[in-house]
């Protein structure tokens, strides 16, 4: 079992799935990917996991399944652990860690909402980009990116309760918010944690790919008229910078291509 190259369940526009192919790709971890029907992913999170996780990812690894993002890095780190993305410094580690837990927390699900509430609005758009998304037998199915755009939808709209414009209001404040911090933690530096890339950088990056959509990072939806407002002022921000530097700089490709 211990031989057997990993699988990442993944939901291929979720900033959380970027995460951890981001940090397979940063340790050069050949592995496979698979997605199921768009919005069956709890099912199979819970089967996958024996009940422990209902979310994605969920990574594979020496015949063990494992949820949460944060804990699947920590699982990388034990059993790849070079190059690392935990400073080897006591302290350092720390903040790295609590620094990984709080974009994870007051970033990631704001800005899930915010590009669900967005994306709904444009269902021609969103119906393209899920294509890919569709297991590979059924995506020369007439109608089937269609009916999983539908599923989906209706999926994040019962679970996440997108449709609301105060939960998005709430969410522009939380990103916004989030991007406040991200700059006051980088106070001109570099990097957030001492002089090297950590798990710390690696998670404000990956979760505010869907506001920046740097070249190296996924293809989302494209921006709505509205979600492009939002979007419009924040690019000179320092905060929006740095996102699509650490993109530049430590996003490399996966070393082994998407298995459906």
């Amino acid at each position: 079992m211990r031989n057997r190259r990993p699988v990442l369940w993944q939901i291929r526009i979720s900033h959380y799935s970027e995460k951890v192919r981001w940090a397979l790709a940063y340790k050069g971890v050949e592995h496979e990917r698979r997605a199921p029907w768009p919005g069956a992913h709890m099912a199979v999170a819970l089967w996958l996991t024996r009940g422990r996780h209902k979310t994605f990812p969920v990574l594979q690894l020496d015949g063990k399944a494992i949820g949460d993002s944060t804990a699947i890095i920590a699982a990388l780190e034990e059993r790849f652990p070079e190059p690392s993305l935990y400073p080897g410094d006591p302290s350092e580690r720390r903040r790295a860690l609590a620094l990984e837990e709080w974009f994870d927390e007051e970033l990631g699900p704001g800005i899930r909402l915010l590009g669900w509430h967005e994306a709904l609005r444009d269902r021609a758009e969103l119906q393209e980009a899920m294509r890919s998304d569709i297991p590979r037998p059924l995506r020369g199915v007439r109608g089937a990116a269609g009916a999983a755009t539908r599923y989906a939808s209706a999926f994040v709209v019962l679970r996440y309760g997108v449709k609301s414009t105060e939960a998005a209001e709430r969410a522009r404040g939380e990103v916004l918010g989030a991007l406040d911090r991200l700059e006051a933690e980088l106070n001109g530096n570099d990097y957030l944690v001492g002089d090297h890339f950590t798990a710390a950088d690696l998670t404000a990056a990956a979760l505010f790919y869907p506001l920046v959509q740097p070249a190296d990072g996924p293809t989302p939806p494209r921006p709505t008229e509205g979600y492009e407002r939002f979007r419009a002022p924040l690019k000179e921000r320092p905060g929006y910078r740095w996102v699509e530097e650490m993109f530049r700089r430590h996003r490399k490709p996966a070393p082994q291509p998407v298995v459906a």
